[in-house]
């Protein structure tokens, strides 16, 4: 198949690399278009008010894969490569492999996620995947479930949705299955730490000390028996949580239905 890749962690982030070259042994024409630097939780925002550059980059990935260091977002990235630098659309966008999981809430805020969005977006089917460590190297069973995943979806259009895959930080053997997981909520207090630079100026440095989750709200018409990407990644399964791009919340157009808002207000 024809793949576009794409990451939030850059063009040198040994995630995309063991998965691009993975996917490339596998036979799959691969081409390689991300960020020149890290982005991420970017987000799904794109540049507006200055040019995108993209380079061509050679050395760093399989002889037979293509590839550009693109200077704007993960969203710009696969923006840019399927309406200008790929001579026709691919069979799919994979993003990733993002170094730390994308469960719950975070995926508002992740790029890895944003750039498969943006292939689901333009009718792509697309897949983002994370491996759930900041410090874990080891990002060969995630590729390989990759090269799976995609084996067994080539003949099975996904439709309008985003596959967002996570894969435990531990070694394969103790890999248990894979779950189709729901979303799960994780909560975050916000902390700025307040410092002062060398020339006595006031500056902030966000952290964030991570909540355990927290069930959604009832209402949003979500399978209780369905468990939740956090939860499954605890259990030491591989997830994958169908995502969607349209937010309309459909419980709140019944709610909205009986009231009336008049303009102007009286």
């Amino acid at each position: 198949m024809k793949l576009l890749i794409s990451n939030d962690d850059g063009i040198f982030a040994p995630g995309i690399r063991s998965l691009a070259n993975t996917l490339a042994a596998a036979n799959h024409d691969v081409t390689v278009v991300c960020p020149d630097r890290e982005r991420s939780a970017t987000g799904h925002g794109l540049t507006l008010h200055q040019p995108i550059r993209a380079d061509i980059v050679t050395g760093v990935f399989h002889p037979n894969i293509k590839a550009w260091a693109c200077s704007g977002t993960p969203s710009d990235c696969v923006k840019l490569a399927l309406w200008a630098l790929l001579d026709s659309p691919p069979d799919f966008v994979v993003s990733g492999i993002n170094q730390g999981s994308n469960l719950g809430t975070d995926v508002l805020y992740s790029g890895t996620v944003s750039a498969a969005m943006e292939g689901t977006i333009e009718g792509i089917p697309s897949i983002a995947i994370s491996l759930t460590s900041f410090s874990c190297s080891e990002f060969q069973p995630a590729a390989d479930f990759a090269v799976s995943l995609l084996k067994q979806l080539e003949t099975a259009p996904l439709g309008s949705m985003l596959l967002n895959v996570n894969v435990p930080a531990i070694p394969e053997s103790e890999i248990v299955g894979v779950l189709i997981t729901r979303q799960g909520i994780r909560r975050y207090i916000d902390v700025f730490e307040k410092r002062v630079d060398p020339r006595g100026k006031t500056y902030y440095w966000l952290a964030g000390e991570l909540l355990e989750e927290v069930e959604a709200e009832p209402g949003l018409n979500l399978p209780a028996d369905v468990p939740t990407d956090v939860e499954a990644i605890r259990n030491n399964y591989i997830t994958i949580t169908p995502l969607q791009y349209n937010l309309t919340y459909a419980l709140g157009l019944k709610e909205l239905a009986s009231k009336k808002f008049d303009f102007p207000c009286k």
